[in-house]
């Protein structure tokens, strides 16, 4: 009996003292408790013993919920980039998946496309997949093409980097969920959504007019049922023709996104990007109705998502954006380390996706993979040699040293901050490049461009105009690049104040 209690006693003892030493600290508590106050970015916070006022569960909800609108902006970029392509070339009688929208005169600055060039011919259609169900493309020989899906993600290529590898050939495009049959004779593609953009560049090595005569003749689309008697193609010449297909920044961003999850299948997208668009509202099988506190939240989570978008871009955080990283150098890549799926290790680059998908459209790993001689790459320069924004209203000058490694040739393209457009002057196009006649070399060979308002006496043909009160940007185009440019042996200079 003695030595029973004994032992009782010690038991409580030790757990006694080990209760004692487990206490927690007071520091301990009050990095997990809240005091009755706090100051924060998005105001006073206040709590009864840690149980939030009615006032700051609005304030806490309210920025919960234009938080998730500005990630919803972020992550769901491409597929508003690709939709408001779509509706804006609609709005042009291109409203169907045989109405394609060709660049008969290259494409011009009133037409608003996300850095879109003026030295290739384009030729794009919207498919719908919905309406036409399985759909036959006869694409014609000498393409450069490929297709993305509704959130602007990389299907398949078409063309000289496609199956037909550049001979031309009929594409079955088949819708999700199709198990009807898969007739042969066709370069088959599963599509995994409704609407996809098909994106086509013909070679104007031989002239314009032929180019676009190979495509008006020898593009056709229609739907596999209607295979005996095709209805034909019709082609809509977009160059000159003023209208937008650039992703806004109010509350029609996120009504649009939801017209289309209505379209889409529901495994388009994962479980975490579909709980984000839910916790917005935006919920496949229901109506978008937010209402006026969140109609203004989200006003508010476009226009900071918006404001994000171009800080990404223009101080970019993240590695693999700067092409020559170990100099003072503002030249950068569309791609992050030329990664098309923004994904890496396990993980989805959260700033690389949307750095991409503001700034520009169409997605192809051919347009990240550089061969010597073949293809193109690109560099842009958002800031000037001080790593300063450029302005419109002052000279710059851009030196490309002697012998620039190109295959084919170079041009350098002038774009509007605003728009991600091509930049609206007086001149037809807003680049200059080998192509040009009227662009002198100097004795060594390099070449002195200038960026300003009127051009430098003696200057004409190397000049590109800007205006003030604007700023700009540019793009070297490399078509062809040799391995002097791949390895950077050669690389452009810097684009340097002249004038105040």
């Amino acid at each position: 009996m003695i030595c029973r209690l004994f032992f009782v006693t010690a038991f409580l003892a030790f757990f006694a003292g080990v209760a004692a030493s487990a206490q927690v600290s007071d520091a301990e508590l009050d990095a997990i408790s809240i005091p009755a106050k706090v100051e924060t970015s998005i105001g006073t916070l206040e709590f009864f013993d840690g149980v939030p006022t009615d006032a700051t569960i609005n304030k806490l909800y309210d920025n919960l919920d234009r938080m998730r609108g500005v990630e919803v902006y972020l992550n769901n970029h491409g597929a508003a980039s690709l939709n408001a392509m779509r509706i804006g070339n609609a709005g042009i009688g291109a409203d169907a998946s045989n109405k394609v929208t060709i660049t008969e005169q290259l494409l011009k600055p009133a037409s608003l496309y996300l850095t879109g060039n003026t030295s290739t011919l384009y030729a794009l259609t919207y498919l719908d997949l919905k309406t036409d169900g399985p759909l036959v493309v006869e694409l014609p020989p000498g393409m450069l093409g490929f297709l993305d899906d509704a959130w602007f993600r990389f299907i398949a290529n078409l063309g000289v980097i496609g199956p037909d590898m550049g001979k031309g050939g009929k594409y079955l495009l088949l819708p999700p969920g199709y198990s009807g049959e898969e007739p042969e004779g066709y370069f088959t593609v599963k599509l995994p959504t409704y609407n996809n953009l098909m994106f086509l560049r013909g070679s104007i090595a031989n002239g314009l007019e032929p180019a676009v005569a190979n495509i008006k003749s020898k593009l056709r689309i229609y739907p596999l049922a209607k295979a005996g008697d095709p209805p034909a193609t019709e082609f809509i010449n977009i160059s000159g023709k003023s209208y937008s297909t650039i992703v806004t920044r109010d509350i029609s961003f996120f009504e649009d996104l939801s017209e289309l999850v209505q379209v889409e299948p529901i495994d388009a997208i994962g479980p975490e990007m579909r709980g984000q668009l839910a916790a917005i509202g935006i919920v496949k099988g229901k109506p978008f109705n937010p209402d006026a506190r969140m109609k203004k939240l989200l006003n508010e989570a476009a226009t900071i998502g918006n404001a994000t978008a171009r800080a990404i871009t223009y101080q970019p955080r993240i590695d693999g954006v700067f092409i020559y990283p170990d100099t003072n150098s503002a030249w950068t890549m569309a791609y992050a380390n030329k990664n098309t799926s923004f994904e890496a290790d396990g993980a989805m680059g959260m700033d690389a996706r949307p750095l991409f998908y503001f700034n520009a459209t169409g997605v192809t790993p051919a347009m990240a993979t550089t061969t010597p001689g073949a293809g193109s790459d690109y560099a842009l320069a958002y800031l000037d040699a001080d790593m300063k924004p450029l302005d419109g209203a002052k000279t710059y000058r851009l030196r490309l040293p002697s012998n620039v490694p190109v295959n084919n040739f170079w041009a350098v393209t002038l774009y509007d901050t605003q728009t991600r457009s091509l930049l609206q002057t007086s001149q037809t196009f807003p680049t200059v490049g080998s192509q040009d006649e009227g662009i002198r070399k100097n004795p060594d060979g390099s070449y002195d461009l200038y960026f300003a308002p009127e051009p430098p006496e003696g200057k004409e043909g190397n000049w590109l105009q800007t205006g003030p009160g604007k700023s700009w940007f540019t793009i070297l185009r490399m078509y062809g690049p040799l391995e002097s440019w791949i390895d950077q042996s050669w690389r452009p200079g810097e684009i340097e104040l002249v004038t105040d």
